[in-house]
């Protein structure tokens, strides 16, 4: 079902809700969390409410999706989907003209579930600092996505505004892939990593990501190659690739390798074996899916941004170069910083990133 709410207010909303909501005999109680959704008048709305609508049947879920508009005039333009049009979630579609736009946490804040953690995502350009941001403030978990942000560098520049509870979708997007490498690590001979290198396209920060991720686990020296001039690469008919495109990790003897084939197969090489393992794109839907799953600080990521700034990136020179008076912390046992977590005892700080990335 899909009512639309010209001109409306944020009471007028919550009053219709909860008439449709007697009326249809639903309760919010299966319910998991609100999911709030900022976007732009140019972003895909479409794909984006289609994959909260997919993401909703692992995710019950109030989603709250701002759409900012540039016009002066302040209006609120309001749609409902419930029901099937919304999977398994409530959908409120708020369009949000003039001033409004500036005001979205006032606006957004009467429609909130209460007792549930509230989750922000920014699909399209989203903020330096999200945590800073005024929907990110109300949020306990931030999602941002650098591969569709404006600026090109964004994800190294919130590196330097790093928060506990800040993700971003380059590292979901990425998931598969770390667990083919973390599994082929395990497999004989095993002798330590000496150094590695990766390759994606220039503009992909999943292949940054995925670097930073290697170099700050592995202890060792990484390089970033560039492939294409872009975002993404295509196979010879025309479907997007996987974002790493190689990655080899070079070992004391013998080698790790795992190579695109195409858009669907990638090629695992330890020492003299070889394998074909089917391995894609993710769709934004999962990726979405996998975000919500746990909505505790991601440390993993943490530690991951703060390797960033230890890849060598022949084709842009040192990164560190760009950030004067940016220090990478050192951990240290009796004082925590915000890549750790406050539990410095726990499992994943003590172990030995050359026996597992996982």
């Amino acid at each position: 079902m899909i009512i639309d709410l010209p001109n409306t207010k944020t009471k007028d909303i919550e009053r219709r809700i909860r008439a449709l909501r007697e009326e249809r005999g639903d309760v919010t109680s299966g319910r998991v969390l609100t999911l709030i959704v900022v976007t732009s008048e140019d972003d895909d709305l479409d794909r984006i409410i289609t994959s909260t609508h997919d993401a909703s049947r692992e995710h019950p879920a109030r989603v709250i999706v701002l759409v900012m508009h540039r016009n002066e005039e302040s209006l609120l333009d309001a749609q409902l989907r419930i029901g099937g049009d919304a999977g398994a979630s409530e959908i409120i579609i708020m369009h949000l003209h003039g001033e409004l736009s500036a005001n979205r946490a006032s606006v957004v804040t009467p429609l909130l579930l209460p007792d549930t953690p509230i989750v922000a995502w920014w699909p399209g350009t989203g903020p330096r600092n999200p945590a800073a941001d005024p929907i990110g403030a109300l949020a306990t978990r931030r999602i941002t996505d650098s591969l569709t942000d404006e600026d090109e560098d964004a994800l190294y520049r919130r590196r330097m505004t790093y928060t506990r509870g800040d993700s971003d979708m380059v590292w979901s997007r990425i998931t598969l892939w770390r667990g083919l490498l973390a599994s082929a690590l395990d497999q004989p001979p095993h002798h330590l990593i000496v150094s590695a290198e990766v390759w994606g396209p220039k503009h992909d920060p999943s292949v940054d990501i995925a670097a930073g991720w290697l170099a700050e686990r592995l202890d060792v020296p990484l390089t970033r190659h560039v492939t294409v001039d872009g975002r993404y690469d295509e196979d010879a008919e025309g479907n997007r690739l996987i974002s790493i495109e190689k990655a080899v990790l070079y070992r004391q003897v013998g080698a790790i390798e795992v190579e695109v084939i195409d858009a669907n197969t990638v090629s695992l090489t330890v020492g003299d074996q070889k394998s074909m393992v089917t391995l894609g794109r993710r769709a934004l839907a999962d990726c979405l899916a996998e975000e919500l799953r746990h909505l505790d600080p991601d440390y993993a990521f943490g530690h991951a941004l703060r390797g960033l700034v230890r890849v060598n990136r022949p084709d842009r020179g040192p990164r560190t170069s760009q950030y004067r008076g940016v220090q990478t912390p050192e951990p240290r046992e009796d004082k925590l910083d915000r890549w750790t977590s406050r539990d410095a005892r726990e499992t994943y700080n003590a172990f030995d990133g050359q026996e597992s990335l996982r």
